[in-house]
């Protein structure tokens, strides 16, 4: 059965959309075995992001013919926790603020947590929200170094054991266009891949000045996108859905990465406006890491490959041979609405999908070639994954999450780091 919600999309191509299997129940009667068309949700994190992401839970609910209550939010901050909670009619008791908030959320009787604050934070909230039995919405990344993103993995375990579902933001996965280049690819459409090229060239999305009055901890977390402690630097907090692409079409993650990068005209946080990054696949397939944000430059996002007998770029065109492959349904165009019904109807029909694993070793991929540009050195996953012996291991960005909740946050210096010169700066932290 195709889903009721579009029109039959038919094409070449060799894979499904995640979830999809469970399209052919019904949007959430048979496939739920609660009998209630209710969902409980509390967000984490009221900034743009989190808005965005309780736009788009509701409108999956909508999709699937269910009724969806925002029953709590918290953030650091009181005016974006009332203001996002006044917008959905959240009562004013359950509208927390500060960096302990989470807490009070999932303590409320929510099915569902979203997760939208800074990258940094996630790790300790995902696994707070899996401790209390909640199914997760994650944003990308989820983790701002390797001790992060290790704990994400770990925490995806707990949830697997649990039966709890783990969705994270990286809506190219949901997308029709990209699943049907994928489809295409497994295929052999293009043959083997052999090389490309992901870009993420923009500008500046935001900088918030420090205001008189704010602490350390408060300009930090409200300037979080410039710093790398708390974004994890541009690389990982937006480039990763391109690197993600990479990964999901090649199948497989990098072994090293080498690269530079630099600062010319950020002026606030610590972070680089570029990076450059050879990623080694290994059997000698390498693919081009490219991201900026400067303003005034040349814009270009998007993920380009080429195979032994044709190419492609990202969701878009795709040359090379004719094949076949199954129909793909999705329920809408938009990915990010997508992955919330995938979530949703994963959980009703009783098969919790997880992708804790799979978000935060691309996180990790994000965090070894940042960590590449900064120190000058070719950097290993496995040492950041596997290899406990290695100096990158425990590499941990500080402040800490713990920090802002215990109040002990002290500002790094806005400078960026310095290649060549950053292997002790990274032992001391």
């Amino acid at each position: 059965m195709k889903s009721p919600l579009l029109g039959r999309r038919s094409f070449i191509g060799s894979t499904t959309l995640v979830g999809a299997g469970l399209a052919a129940q019904s949007a959430w009667g048979q496939s739920s075995g609660t009998g209630s068309k209710k969902v409980k949700f509390g967000l984490i994190g009221c900034g743009g992001r989190g808005r965005g992401a309780v736009k788009d839970f509701m409108g999956a609910c909508k999709i699937l013919g269910l009724e969806p209550e925002l029953v709590a939010v918290a953030d650091a901050f009181e005016d974006k926790a009332s203001s996002l909670g006044k917008h959905y009619e959240v009562a004013e008791k359950s509208c927390f603020s500060g960096f302990d908030a989470y807490k009070e959320v999932i303590a409320t009787d929510c099915e569902y947590v979203l997760m939208a604050t800074p990258p940094s934070f996630r790790p300790i909230h995902f696994d707070a929200a899996v401790e209390a039995g909640k199914h997760c919405f994650i944003e990308k990344p989820v983790a701002v170094d390797p001790v992060g993103a290790r704990s994400v993995i770990a925490t995806g375990e707990k949830a697997k054991a649990k039966g709890l579902a783990v969705v994270c933001g990286t809506q190219r996965r949901h997308t029709y266009k990209y699943l049907r280049n994928k489809a295409l690819i497994d295929a052999g459409a293009i043959g083997e891949i052999r090389g490309g090229v992901v870009q993420w060239n923009s500008r500046v999305p935001w900088v918030k000045p420090r205001q008189a009055g704010d602490s350390d901890a408060d300009y930090m977390a409200r300037n979080w996108l410039n710093f790398y402690e708390t974004s994890g630097d541009h690389i990982v907090e937006q480039h990763v859905h391109n690197l993600d692409v990479a990964v999901w079409f090649l199948g497989r993650l990098p072994l090293t990465a080498l690269g530079f990068g630099g600062r010319a005209r950020r002026v606030s946080g610590n972070m680089f406006d570029f990076f450059s990054i050879d990623l080694d696949f290994g059997d000698d397939v390498h693919i081009h890491s490219q991201c900026r944000q400067i303003s005034g430059t040349y814009g270009r996002v998007g993920e380009s490959f080429v195979g032994t007998e044709g190419a492609c770029y990202g969701g878009g065109k795709l040359k090379g041979k004719d094949v076949k492959i199954p129909e793909i349904t999705v329920d809408t165009d938009n990915g990010q609405q997508q992955e919330h019904v995938d979530l949703i109807r994963s959980v009703r029909a009783g098969k919790p999908l997880n992708q804790a694993k799979r978000i935060a070793e691309v996180t990790a991929v994000a965090i070894m070639s940042r960590m590449s540009a900064y120190t000058g050195e070719m950097i290993r996953l496995n040492d950041l994954l596997k290899n406990e012996q290695s100096p990158h291991y425990n590499y941990t960005c500080k402040p800490t999450p713990l920090d802002f909740e215990k109040g002990t946050v002290k500002m790094p210096a806005e400078t960026p780091p310095i290649p060549g010169e950053e292997d002790k700066r990274f032992a001391n932290m």
